[in-house]
């Protein structure tokens, strides 16, 4: 207890201390502002008016948008092309249902008509009238039917605005502007087919500036390029021409003093119009005296919770300390000395931790080579079954495979043949390290690794523009040339030197070495000196090649479902047989059945035993006959590791499957918990995280995350359909601590909002 209250401690002075700089810093700055108030104020109302400006313009923009969408209505253009006797009455329903939807999503929208020539028809959201009729209802108090006709029904107008008129709206008075656009939008005659009106009230912009008007007590004023009223509202407005009159009064200024008031002015670049605001000079002053007022309340309040906030921070925050000093203490010893700082605790171990995992990285290094030793010896014994494993095992031992393609030689120390005595083992050690660093000198760092005491195989991986091939080769011998004269000139050791046939894959280097041991032992039976190919050599041999490593190797690859390299070592065992060898009938006959036998031990295994396969393939490996060509039985047994091959290949898609299937299933039933992660997945389906994430990846075309938010995006699609949950409690609900994060994956994934989702499904 004692321990935690002084972590709690020091939290909570550190806290208090960063929490009384702020306050320090402002109270300076509530000194600064004050000065400053009238000025920013000054600043806000110029953005204001900017503001409602840029709304108003945009509300307009909708405006003209909305007649540009009625132009390429193909209810309207019907309409308007009609030239019948008899009216189109379903037309002209679907046009008012289609004009309907308009007014839906715009409150300047919502009283407005479209005049048809050709049927002298008013169509409204509503209803349809004759125009004498439709005056009777709306009509602007300063025109006659027969001016209204003529000055907005019989004209042609190009997005062409009214200014402030009075209007009488079923007896009810007001004041509009009107919006009028000619349809089609290219109509250049006096007159034409349609026309669209907007009438805005001025109520309903009233209510975008009303922000100037209320909170101010001010006035605005919005007028068009000409000087005719578009907008004038707010209290003690004062008389506009005197104002514009006034020599004293630059309408070019932003911002001015003018008696009593301050007054705005902004020009818009879209239409010519021009904004002008009155606030009160006794409103601009009322901030700095608030200021001071809420200065201190705020600063009390902000003390006050800063303070709660420290304490709930320091605990919080300590609590993990304690926790993690707890284990520490557990792990590195009970008896620590009570008085001790728990920090230089924390401080003293964690560097201890961090120089123990240096010492472990260090030590890593240092095994590197025998690592590198491991992963040769296993190379060429041909322990590995796919190019994947050996992949990652050359990326583990820090080697580069290059192409992939090259040739394996094996060197041999002269002179020690039946010599075990400890001299000579430390003396073939020396040789052996004289040798290698003669090669790396020459060749560069070339993979290599002791074979017995006196041997040393070498792996000359091809580079890019030096692919295998007789050049490659003669580049190769003269190299090992040059290193038996220097070994020779400069230390007396005496070598001979054996390289198989060039592999094309990796998975051939345990052939190649073969190769190579067989080349260097014929060298060492005629006592020839230097380099000798496996192509070079001419072994009459009246035995088959088939080696017990060979045979493992296909098992292996077999079994690992590997159709192509399983190919290639029957292809290989068959060359060797036929081009390097003349094989007696009996031979042949044992050859045959020894890689029968190889099949019919395969086929014994668990994994071929209880697959339904099994008698059909037995018998065909039976069926095999020994008096056939071996190309012939080349093919039997090639159409045969098909079959197997395919066999594991579905085993495995099947093994994937099921994976995945299970994956779907616990992200069902988990999707709604925050922690739901790659990790916990593959916790539960007792697999590695990062095989899960390839086979997720590879099987279904998509990561395991994009997954899993598609999960949580489709269940709240539903709740946001179905439920009457907040989208706050329906975040929580699919799997988010954060409404912001949700609201953010739900529109990239689908376009829209959560709200905008749920409003679309509610209409």
């Amino acid at each position: 207890m004692l321990r935690h209250s002084r972590v709690f401690r020091n939290f909570l002075i550190s806290y208090v201390a960063i929490l009384l700089i702020p306050c320090i810093g402002g109270y300076i700055s509530y000194r600064t502002s004050i000065s400053v108030t009238e000025s920013i104020s000054i600043e806000n109302s110029v953005i204001q008016l900017e503001k409602s400006q840029e709304l108003l313009e945009h509300r307009m923009a909708e405006v003209e948008g909305m007649t540009r969408q009625l132009a390429i209505s193909q209810e309207i253009n019907a309409l308007m092309n009609d030239r019948g006797t008899e009216r189109d009455v379903y037309g002209i329903w679907k046009a008012m249902r289609n004009v309907l939807t308009f007014g839906q999503t715009n409150d300047f929208l919502r009283n407005y008509y479209i005049y048809l020539a050709n049927y002298n028809l008013i169509v409204t959201s509503g209803s349809s009238f004759r125009p004498e009729h439709y005056y009777e209802y709306f009509h602007y108090d300063n025109l006659t039917l027969e001016e209204w006709e003529q000055q907005v029904l019989g004209k042609t107008h190009r997005s062409e605005i009214k200014p402030l008129t009075p209007f009488s709206e079923r007896d009810v008075k007001t004041s509009v502007i009107t919006y009028m656009q000619s349809l089609p939008l290219d109509s250049f005659n006096d007159t034409s087919p349609a026309i669209v009106v907007v009438l805005i009230d001025q109520k309903t912009i009233a209510g975008l500036l009303s922000g100037l008007t209320e909170q101010s007590g001010g006035w605005v004023h919005i007028y068009d390029a000409e000087g005719n009223t578009i907008f004038l509202q707010g209290e003690a407005v004062p008389d506009i021409a005197k104002l514009h009159a006034d020599p004293g009064f630059d309408e070019n200024k932003t911002s001015q003093f003018y008696g009593s008031d301050l007054v705005i002015t902004t020009r818009s670049e879209k239409n010519g119009w021009v904004y002008q605001a009155g606030i009160p000079r006794s409103t601009l002053m009322e901030k700095p005296n608030r200021i001071k007022q809420a200065s201190w309340m705020i600063t009390g309040g902000a003390m006050l919770i800063g303070v709660l906030v420290g304490l709930f921070l320091a605990y919080r925050n300590s609590l993990p300390i304690n926790r993690l000093i707890g284990v520490m203490k557990e792990q590195f010893g009970k008896d620590e000395d009570t008085g001790r700082n728990e920090f230089d605790f924390l401080s003293g171990n964690i560097a201890g931790m961090i120089t123990k995992n240096k010492l472990l990285e260090s030590e890593l290094h240092r095994q590197l080579p025998l690592v590198r030793d491991a992963f040769l010896r296993r190379l060429i014994a041909g322990e590995f079954e796919t190019r994947d494993e050996i992949a990652s095992a050359a990326a583990q031992a820090d080697i580069s495979l290059r192409q992939g393609e090259g040739y394996v030689g094996l060197l041999q120390i002269n002179g020690y043949a039946g010599m075990d005595t400890v001299e000579v083992l430390n003396e073939l050690n020396a040789a052996r390290l004289l040798m290698k660093q003669a090669v790396t000198e020459l060749a560069g760092p070339v993979p290599m690794t002791d074979s017995g005491s006196d041997k040393i195989v070498l792996l000359f991986f091809s580079e890019a523009d030096r692919l295998p091939g007789p050049a490659e080769e003669e580049r190769i011998s003269e190299l090992m040339e040059t290193l038996a004269q220097h070994m020779f000139a400069e230390y007396k050791i005496s070598m001979q030197a054996g390289f198989g046939e060039p592999f094309t894959s990796v998975t051939e280097v345990g052939q190649s070495f073969d190769q190579a041991k067989q080349a260097l032992e014929y060298a060492v039976y005629l006592n020839k000196k230097g380099i000798l190919w496996s192509h070079d050599t001419q072994i009459e041999n009246t035995t088959y090649y088939y080696p017990l490593d060979t045979e493992h190797r296909l098992i292996s690859t077999i079994r690992a479902g590997e159709l192509e390299e399983a190919r290639k070592i029957i292809d290989s065992i068959i060359a060797q047989n036929l081009e390097q060898r003349e094989l007696s009938v009996e031979m042949k006959h044992q050859l045959v059945g020894e890689m029968k036998g190889t099949f019919l031990k395969l086929l014994d295994q668990k994994i071929f035993l209880e697959s339904p396969l099994f008698e059909s393939v037995k018998k065909r490996i039976i069926d095999i006959g020994f008096s056939g060509p071996l190309e012939t039985i080349q093919q039997d047994i090639h159409a045969i590791i098909q079959e197997l091959c395919s066999f594991i290949a579905n085993k495995k898609k099947d093994s994937h499957a099921q994976l995945i299937k299970q994956i779907y299933q616990y992200t069902a039933e988990a999707y709604a918990d925050p922690d739901l992660t790659l990790y916990r997945v593959a916790e539960h389906v007792e697999r590695p995280e990062k095989y899960i994430s390839q086979l997720f990846k590879e099987v279904t075309g998509v990561n395991y995350s994009d997954h899993l938010i598609k999960v949580r995006m489709d269940q709240a699609a539903v709740l946001l359909k179905e439920s009457s949950y907040t989208v706050d409690e329906i975040a929580a609900r699919v799997g988010y601590n954060s409404s912001h994060s949700f609201r953010r994956a739900f529109k990239r994934l689908t376009g829209i909002s959560p709200s905008a989702y749920r409003q679309s499904c509610q209409d």
